[in-house]
């Protein structure tokens, strides 16, 4: 039985060019029915995302990435400590942001800068309890109610690129399982190891598009 215990404090965490490692997914399942038919992602397709205390709009689950566990492996805990799904988590990145964490964003020094590896999580199971469910409620959203609620620019774009992924992974449906790691409730505790260099913080796709996509997905 898993344990309902979120890791708490930093003294594991990871840290490249002065800013905070951090792994995050966008949980996603298909509307019933939806699994083969021919509709376009947004519309078969829904995400959950969740809520936090005192605020209306909505985050996808994302924390930091510790130095016992490969960033996939962050990803699935988050999902499971914040939103209470496991699933199974796509291994190709949705693209790495730069930010900064909620307390810092008004500092212009590099305290409080963040960099953010995104995945996309098929949920094959929603628990009853989870670590941090006094602080998050799940929500299930379409696509367009997704882009209209998400708090962060940066997470919208990532939610373009979900789309991407998921309109490029229809039109190749046999090289997705390669991809694909299962998430379990208990992370196997790794030795210190050392983050990869990421080749750059570029986005998957480029702000414009990402505009153009949720513009023409939330205009009726």
């Amino acid at each position: 039985m898993a344990t309902l215990v979120a890791r708490q404090g930093r003294h594991r965490q990871l840290y490249e060019d002065n800013r905070r490692l951090v792994s995050g997914c966008i949980p996603y399942r298909f509307r019933e029915g939806c699994e083969d038919c021919e509709c376009r992602e947004e519309d078969c397709l829904e995400v959950l995302m969740i809520s936090s205390p005192n605020r209306h709009d909505l985050v996808f689950p994302k924390g930091g990435w510790e130095n016992d566990e490969s960033v996939h492996e962050a990803a699935c805990r988050e999902a499971f400590e914040e939103a209470g799904v496991k699933g199974n988590l796509n291994t190709t990145e949705l693209g790495v942001w730069e930010f900064r964490s909620k307390s810092t964003q008004a500092i212009s020094s590099l305290e409080g800068g963040c960099r953010g590896y995104m995945f996309a999580l098929e949920v094959t199971e929603e628990l009853d309890s989870w670590p941090e469910q006094e602080n998050h409620a799940r929500n299930w959203l379409n696509i367009r109610d997704a882009f209209r609620l998400c708090r962060y620019d940066w997470m919208r774009e990532a939610l373009g690129a979900f789309l991407e992924l998921m309109e490029n992974d229809r039109h190749q449906p046999n090289t997705t399982n390669n991809n694909q790691m299962t998430l379990t409730t208990t992370t196997t505790i790794m030795p210190d190891r050392q983050v990869p260099k990421a080749a750059s913080a570029n986005r998957s796709i480029n702000s414009t598009a990402i505009i153009a996509i949720a513009f023409a997905i939330v205009t009726p």
